[in-house]
């Protein structure tokens, strides 16, 4: 029989169908421009193709990689015969203490007075999204978020969809592929009052360009000035100079300073737990009893969401962080994915220079974590794809993760090659 949208026909047995699309008026959707570098990067047939598009760490073989500690952590909760439950609405209890405590530090005001509430969340994202509808529900008065100039490619549309308008402030400077201090503070100082500003806390992401304790600390002192409510992202603890305490300066400095902000935290990065979707969100309230309220409501929230968040994941990074052996040892391996990281910067410059480059890659080096805005223009990220299987995003930011000593001098090599 024949089929006609939206008309009344017979079918081969005589009976009056009507067919009926219900997603007529659903339109394709555009490609996520980072899958896409990796699909392209599946396609190709050069055995010296490499990706560079991809957020997560690789060993210097390439490879996916697997904390130790994980592993052990993994075989001790197999050991305890756990149940696998459902969590309360918030979490796992033990996990939101040491998440909290990782990111504000043991002994931080806060924690002793009992003025915070963590909830464990899905990984990053999820925490963003939780925090995005709480803010929605609950700050008011007023609409806007302001970015910076760039930022994570998820962050707009996980505020849009929570209903906020997003505007931006200056942030990077494209003549010198660094931080655009005076910009940002100049842009801060229009910034309406009670808005909210998203900072990311370390390894800004997509450019590694984060500003100096100094700057933080002008940064605070404007901030302060308008009375902006401060929304950090934190998911590079750690993994951006390999120093857990270093890389949540700027969090612990902004709460000192008076400020109550409220903040995201992934374990995706500092513990490879990609899959395991660990998260955690703070809100640091004026007294216990806001902090109370704060709760019930986010809990309110998370509920129709996703009722509970998972088990397995939370137990993992529960373990390592309150087993001194096991939280040694992550300490001592998240230090030296850093330093595989930074050591790669420093070779790429290196092999640059002995390729015989004139121009000043010092940004290279400057920038921190996993991402590096190399300069490169679009037409050169174009070359780099065509002429050598090098995959990266248009905006010439590449993953210094997806760099091993076995490719870097291949990779300057190209790189000199299209910006002669």
């Amino acid at each position: 029989y024949f089929i006609v949208k939206g008309f009344r026909i017979l079918d081969l047995y005589g009976l009056s169908t009507f067919v009926l699309s219900w997603w007529t008026e659903v339109q394709m959707g555009p490609p996520d421009p980072i899958l896409g570098v990796t699909e392209a990067y599946k396609r190709d047939t050069n055995p010296k193709k490499m990706n560079l598009g991809v957020g997560a760490y690789r060993n210097d073989q390439g490879k996916p990689y697997v904390l130790s500690c994980v592993r052990k952590a993994e075989a001790l909760i197999a050991s305890r015969n756990l149940d696998k439950e459902y969590l309360p609405i918030g979490g796992l209890a033990e996990f939101n203490k040491a998440c909290a405590e990782l990111a504000l530090g043991p002994s931080n005001e806060v924690l002793k007075s009992g003025r915070s509430i963590t909830v464990q969340t899905i990984s990053g994202t999820g925490s963003l999204r939780v925090g995005a509808n709480f803010l929605s529900r609950f700050h008011t008065v007023a609409r806007d978020v302001f970015l910076p100039k760039p930022s994570w490619g998820n962050h707009t549309p996980i505020f849009r969809d929570a209903g906020f308008q997003l505007k931006g402030y200056c942030y990077y400077d494209p003549k010198t592929c660094g931080f655009d201090f005076r910009g940002a503070l100049d842009d801060i100082l229009k910034i309406p009052e009670k808005s909210i500003i998203v900072l990311h806390a370390c390894a800004h992401n997509p450019t590694g360009v984060d500003p100096r304790q100094e700057q933080w600390r002008e940064i605070s002192e404007v901030i302060k000035k308008r009375n902006l409510l401060v929304f950090f992202d934190m998911a590079y603890q750690g993994f951006a100079s390999g120093d857990i305490d270093n890389d949540a300066w700027a969090v612990r400095y902004f709460i000192e300073q008076g400020h109550n902000i409220v903040l995201s935290q992934s374990f995706a990065k500092n513990m490879g737990l990609y899959g395991e979707r660990v998260g955690g969100f703070t809100v640091v309230c004026k007294d216990t009893e806001e902090a109370k309220r704060v709760e019930s409501q986010l809990k309110i929230l998370i509920r129709p969401i996703y009722s509970n968040p998972p088990i397995n994941g939370a137990r993992i990074a529960a373990t390592i962080l309150n087993t001194p052996d096991l939280r040694k040892e992550w300490l001592e391996e998240v230090n030296g994915m850093a330093s595989r990281i930074i050591r790669m910067r420093e070779q790429l410059v290196a092999n640059l220079k002995k390729e015989g480059s004139t121009h000043n890659w010092q940004h290279v080096t400057d920038q921190i974590g996993m991402f590096c805005f190399t300069g490169l223009k679009p037409e050169q990220v174009e070359r780099l794809t065509k002429e050598f299987s090098i995959y990266m995003t248009k905006d010439g930011r590449i993953s210094v993760a997806g760099v091993t000593s076995g490719n870097v001098a291949y990779l300057a090599q190209a790189i000199h090659a299209v910006t002669k």
